[in-house]
């Protein structure tokens, strides 16, 4: 009896691989064994993109809800809970394109969930205000600063120029008191050139022994 071979079923397997590896570079695509290594490469990566596209859109679309109901005063997170709360079964794709090609009636949405959870339409325009009243102070302060600062200026030279008046005079008058001190040496001389005076009574013993030789003689 003949023996069968299985090379029928080893080509099927070899073209199916390389037709999944059709566009490969190089031996990629031409080989079998280095194609087979290429596509189980492949296949597990494009299972993992698959589900990594459904978490990229899901950011996408609540970035986008998100900024949305911002516009309309609310967060994502009430604007959800408010319609859950209504009972809106709206995904979040339908509620994204909603609030890109049709904003009114992504308003009415809005509106609903506030009623939901008792906001009334004023908050969105006092938010709005609140946050224009920050940049006007913020644009006034410059111009606020540099007329505080020039009306200041002539203010600040005149405390200068008073602490210096007083500063200079004092200067002045401490040289004035202090030169009588010194000069107090010069009146005391008089009192050193008293011994000069008592100089002639000295010479009286020798005036003395004069008159007393002449009553010897005789």
């Amino acid at each position: 009896m003949a023996r069968i071979k299985g090379g029928l079923n080893a080509k099927k397997k070899h073209k199916r691989v390389l037709k999944l590896a059709k566009g490969y570079r190089g031996a990629r695509s031409k080989q079998y064994r280095v194609a087979k290594q290429s596509v189980m490469r492949a296949l597990a990566e494009s299972y993992k993109g698959r589900k990594q596209r459904k978490r990229d859109f899901r950011k996408l679309w609540i970035a986008r809800i998100n900024a949305a109901a911002r516009l309309n005063g609310l967060s994502y997170s009430k604007l959800m809970y408010g319609l859950k709360l209504a009972e809106v079964d709206l995904n979040r794709k339908v509620l994204s394109e909603m609030a890109i090609n049709d904003a009114k009636a992504f308003a009415d949405v809005c509106d609903t969930a506030k009623k939901q959870l008792g906001i009334t339409s004023e908050a969105p325009k006092k938010a709005a205000k609140k946050a224009e009243k920050p940049a006007e102070k913020k644009a006034e302060k410059p111009a606020e600063e540099k007329r505080e600062e020039k009306a200041a200026a002539p203010a600040q030279e005149k405390k200068e120029e008073k602490a210096a008046e007083p500063a200079e005079e004092k200067a002045e008058e401490a040289p004035a008191k202090e030169a009588p001190a010194e000069e107090a040496p010069a009146e005391e001389a008089p009192a050193e050139e008293a011994p000069a005076e008592e100089a002639p009574a000295e010479e009286a013993p020798a005036e003395e022994a004069k008159e007393e030789a002449p009553a010897t003689k005789g």
